[in-house]
């Protein structure tokens, strides 16, 4: 969900540069898959959400869905191993939207899947967010947890149906939300460094929120019938901007402790050894929703043009360096759109301008907390005509509002706060602000990289 997307090719270059051998992909978009083809990176295909209806009410709809995003990329050379239907489609702010169709469009696209002759090879998965079990809030302990009531005896069908077809339970857990839906929620129990209270629990010993979820997803497993069924964690990360919480800091004290705890294979209490697990995300994507929060434009390891945000070794062994960027990203030129403090009438029409450039380009650095949240008020105004400015591909008339702003090839950041200077697109034009899906999360996998 980017304005400005970057080469595929370029970016499946950079996942192997960086020994990244799986992806996680959030639609089956034949620009993004086709990059994909004989790089050895193995690929999870999804069907949006919107798609869900169709595959439901039409058997015909997924084999056709089968034929042209799997059969096809197959006999291109694309790694097919998962495909996604729907993602997180049972959330709770979803009202239910895809409750009753989620499970038909599951068992259409698994019939699809076995006609084709691909069955046993590629595993048709539900990625569902944590959101789906919990614990009492009276006992606040995994062994306590089981599936939401109010979609209890749904996941009890869905969990066998998968565990019958040898396909794994896809979970994304997100420490991060657990700190930003609760301020009461102690900090260092989001990291895994072992500096909080732990919490025990029938003889296990709990020191992070990661493993905690984890494990109540076990128990609730557990008493859906299937005890053993394989998990994925389809998505865990950190955003790097947009709350007091969210920054570079905290994000790489985050993966440093995950990728040690993922390169030790110590898993969880309840299911110790190896752990399959997707980083969320690959790349910053400045036109998604903001309706969950700010933050949700920066969860990227890498930043809009491709570059790495901070020092982070993959394998987890505390080696310090950069992971390899995205190579021959291109950018406009080096000019900035800012305030002209020297405009008559300069606050006559200033809370409207702003307003408008915000409306149509990525704002969520200037929140309470957010890496610009420190500017002056000029400062605040400059960084909306620049965005604006950058994001409409350097168009003079978007440095216009009427003559409050003017270009300038002065470097306009300050101190923490970035004023980009936009790339540009290979898409040939500025995406609309509605949405290109382009997201991607990566696997790490401490045995496979190279």
């Amino acid at each position: 969900m980017m304005s400005h997307p970057i080469l595929p090719s370029a970016v499946v270059e950079m996942l192997r540069a960086n020994g990244v051998d799986r992806v996680k992909l959030f639609d089956a978009d034949p620009w993004t898959v086709a990059a994909l083809a004989g790089s050895g990176v193995q690929a999870m295909l999804a069907a949006p959400n919107d798609q869900l209806e169709s595959l439901a009410r039409d058997p015909r709809r997924a084999r056709d869905w089968v034929r042209h995003n799997v059969t096809a990329n197959l006999k291109a050379g694309v790694d097919v191993r998962y495909v996604a239907v729907g993602n997180e489609p049972f959330l709770k702010s979803y009202n239910g939207s895809f409750i009753n169709i989620t499970f038909p469009a599951l068992k259409n696209m698994q019939k699809a899947l076995n006609e084709a002759g691909f069955g046993q090879r590629i595993k048709v998965v539900v990625p569902l967010n944590a959101d789906i079990y919990s614990s009492p809030e009276n006992t606040p302990v995994p062994s306590a947890g089981s599936f939401r009531k109010d979609i209890n005896d749904l996941m009890v069908d869905i969990v066998n149906f998968l565990h019958v077809n040898d396909a794994p339970f896809v979970v994304n857990i997100y420490p991060f939300l657990s700190l930003y839906q609760n301020p009461n929620f102690p900090l260092n129990f989001s990291f895994f460094d072992g500096a909080t209270k732990p919490v025990y629990d029938q003889g296990m010993v709990y020191t992070n929120v990661f493993d905690a979820n984890f494990d109540t997803l076990v128990w609730s497993l557990r008493k859906a019938g299937v005890p053993d069924m394989r998990i994925i964690v389809g998505e865990v990360g950190w955003p790097t901007d947009g709350d007091k919480n969210a920054n570079v800091k905290y994000a790489q004290r985050f993966y440093s402790g995950f990728l040690k705890k993922m390169a030790k294979n110590v898993g969880t209490p309840l299911r110790p050894g190896h752990m399959e697990v997707y980083l969320f995300a690959l790349i910053d994507e400045n036109q998604k929703s903001v309706l969950p929060g700010r933050f949700e434009r920066h969860w990227g390891l890498f930043t809009y043009d491709g570059n790495p945000k901070f020092s982070m070794d993959l394998s987890g062994n505390g080696k310090v360096n950069y992971l390899a960027e995205v190579k021959g990203v291109q950018y406009l030129p080096s000019q900035w759109c800012v305030f002209n403090k020297d405009a008559k009438d300069k606050y006559k029409d200033l809370p409207a301008s702003v307003n408008y450039a915000c409306s149509n380009a990525d704002c969520t650095p200037l929140g309470y907390g957010s890496s610009c949240n420190g500017l002056s008020h000029d400062g605040n105004i400059s960084y909306a005509f620049n965005i604006y400015f950058q994001t409409m591909d350097q168009d003079v008339r978007a440095c216009s509002f009427g003559g409050l702003a003017k270009i300038t090839t002065t470097n306009a950041s300050q101190g923490g706060c970035l004023f980009p200077v936009q790339i540009l697109s290979v898409s040939g034009r500025v995406v609309p602000l509605i949405f290109l899906h382009l997201s991607l999360v990566l696997l790490v996998s401490v045995f496979t990289l190279l």
